[in-house]
This record gives C-alpha cells, sequence and structure tokens, in this order.
C-alpha cells in the first residue's frame, strides 16, 4: 500500500495518488470524507501486476480520514498520515494530511 503526494504551485490542489496491492481482489476502491465515502466516486483501477491505483485532485491545506474497501473489507493505508478513532464506524480511519 502506498501514497503518493504531489503538490502544484499554481493551483489549491493536490494530486494523490493511492496504491494497494491486492492481486487476488476483484474490486477495490478509497473511500473517505473527500468523497463523501463513495465507493462509486473512489473506485481504483487494476493493473497488470494486481495492483489497484487510481489518482485524485484534493484540496491542500486539509486533512482527511479514509479507508480502503477492497472485496467488501475495510482496511486501513499503513502508511497513512495518522490514525483516528471513528465512533460512529467503531473502527480507526486513516488520515491523509495535506499540508505543503
Amino acid at each position: 500500500m502506498a501514497i503518493k503526494k504531489q503538490f502544484t504551485k499554481t493551483k489549491s490542489l493536490c494530486k494523490v495518488t493511492f496504491s494497494i496491492a491486492a492481486k487476488e481482489a476483484q474490486s477495490a476502491a478509497v473511500i473517505g470524507d473527500f468523497n463523501n465515502w463513495n465507493t462509486q466516486e473512489g473506485t481504483l483501477t487494476k493493473l497488470k501486476n494486481g495492483t489497484f491505483k487510481g489518482i485524485f485532485d484534493l484540496p491542500k491545506d486539509a486533512t482527511f480520514e479514509f479507508k480502503y474497501l477492497i472485496d467488501g473489507v475495510y482496511l486501513n493505508e499503513p502508511e497513512a498520515d495518522g490514525f483516528k478513532w471513528n465512533s460512529y464506524a467503531g473502527a480507526e480511519n486513516s488520515v491523509l494530511e495535506l499540508y505543503n
């Protein structure tokens, strides 16, 4: 699993690449408060090597909670900027910080 952040100088956005290795999985998505926890908006594309990947333009100077959804199973990103307890989910969420 990995997160790559590419800050732009001229825009108030950050290109964030989410990738997760899941060779046996049929579907994967990244869901969070940046896409209203909507799996359709967070769909990741499966590459030939079995990694799911997606690039999203997210607002800079913000913090987001998120999770991966792999074949119906929620997973955190071990390389996240942090983790935050979410009482609604009854579990920790990964945290993404986009401060340049």
